[in-house]
Order: C-alpha cells, then sequence, then structure tokens
C-alpha cells in the first residue's frame, strides 16, 4: 500500500503508523463519565469499504495526515493533513 503525502509525494505504507479511526469525535476533556470515555477508548467498529484514518508519517516529514482508503481493497482516495480535515 502506498500513501501519497503531501509533503513527500507517494511512499510505502511502512513509513507510516496508523494513527485510529478519524471519523470518531472525542469526548469533552471535562467530560467525567467513564462510559463515554472506554467506548472511546476501547471500542471500535471494523467497517468494510471506505474508512477515514489518522496516519503519522513517523519516517518522512512527521505529520499527522487523514486518510480516506477501502478496507477491503486498500484503495486511498483521499489524503490530507489533519490539522485541516478533522472536522470533515
Amino acid at each position: 500500500m502506498r500513501i501519497d503525502c503531501p509533503c513527500c509525494g507517494p511512499r510505502d505504507h511502512d513509513e507510516f503508523a496508523y494513527g485510529g479511526d478519524a471519523s470518531r469525535t472525542m469526548p469533552d476533556i471535562a467530560d467525567t463519565g467513564m462510559e463515554r470515555w472506554f467506548d472511546h477508548v476501547f471500542l471500535r467498529d471494523n467497517p468494510r469499504g471506505p474508512h477515514r484514518e489518522f496516519w503519522h508519517h513517523a519516517h518522512g516529514c512527521r505529520q499527522w495526515l487523514v486518510v480516506e482508503r477501502d478496507t477491503v481493497t486498500h484503495e486511498i482516495a483521499h489524503v490530507a493533513f489533519a490539522r485541516g480535515e478533522v472536522s470533515r
């Protein structure tokens, strides 16, 4: 799988570290509800098809990216900097 980094160009996925589901919203930091935090930290769906994910270019520019990837075919539809895409 190759990820087209906006800074570095196409790179092998081995240069990146998976950072989790980019479609989830973190509970408010002041929220003390243990069940909401437990769900956010430990419970994950295993989607089939298009999915938004965080990837960190750990062995490159060190940028956090949002990658739209099909979990069945691994085809990547879109890559963007995480700082501009989180609320998309």
